[in-house]
């Protein structure tokens, strides 16, 4: 169900029953003259609404606004758009800090860009990871009290720690592809992998016609198929399934 669309009923009702509320993060980046620009978040969107014809969650009004860098392009005709990681944390914050004052205590947030590194961090999804833990902190303070984790009704959080219903676990982050994934399909930046699964997820994203091959990273992309997508889909439908339905 998309937030915006919501009526007061079915917010009480999510938060009643706990459903996971999914935030789409991502960036608007260059990926080569064939790709869309909003790849790495249009691959999020595109997998949670097909988990939403499963099981009831919320789907939030997906994030765009991410650290793209201009590592890969220079900023000029390029089309990309970065912001800087600094300025994501209190906005972060700000959305996290609202859905928790609402009642939400199931938040996910689903991050495709340069999540090869994402046990390390990278820009984007450490300033949501760092505002997710602060605004859980000032929550409960704001809430309990300082000295709120010593008291003795959190004798039990190891325990509650071990079965993921701790207070941390009420927002978390996690990559499109779990460590497996990345490493049995290609992950790449605008190459196979990439131009694959938007074949498979997205396919008015992608024109070959305007395929250059003179990109080291995006030379692999003229051996795309949307076949070769549907397997990293599956995988990927599979690995969300696992986080949203616990």
């Amino acid at each position: 169900m998309r937030y915006e669309l919501m009526l007061p009923y079915q917010i009480h009702r999510a938060i009643d029953e706990n459903w996971p509320i999914v935030l789409p993060i991502g960036v608007l980046e260059y990926h080569g003259e064939h790709l869309a620009l909003g790849v790495d978040t249009l691959f999020v969107i595109r997998a949670v609404e097909l988990l939403e014809e499963e099981f009831d969650m919320v789907i939030m009004p997906p994030f765009y606004y991410g650290a793209a860098s201009y590592a890969v392009e220079k900023a000029e005709r390029s089309g990309a758009i970065h912001v800087d990681c600094e300025q994501l944390i209190p906005l972060a914050k700000g959305i996290f800090s609202s859905l928790l004052k609402i009642g939400f205590r199931n938040i996910h947030g689903i991050v495709h860009h340069q999540s090869e590194n994402f046990a390390a961090g990278m820009p984007t999804d450490l300033a949501f990871k760092t505002a997710a833990r602060k605004t859980i902190f000032d929550f409960l303070e704001n809430e309990r009290g300082e000295g709120w984790w010593g008291a003795g009704e959190m004798s039990d959080y190891y325990d509650q720690h071990d079965a993921g219903s701790d207070p941390f676990s009420w927002i978390t982050l996690h990559p499109l592809m779990d460590a497996q994934t990345q490493e049995d399909y290609t992950f790449d930046h605008a190459g196979i992998g990439e131009t694959s699964l938007m074949m498979s997820l997205c396919p008015e994203g992608v024109d070959m016609k305007k395929f250059d091959e003179e990109k080291w990273y995006s030379h692999t992309a003229k051996d795309s198929s949307k076949e070769y997508g549907d397997t990293a889909n599956v995988r990927i439908l599979d690995h969300l399934r696992n986080i949203l339905k616990a």
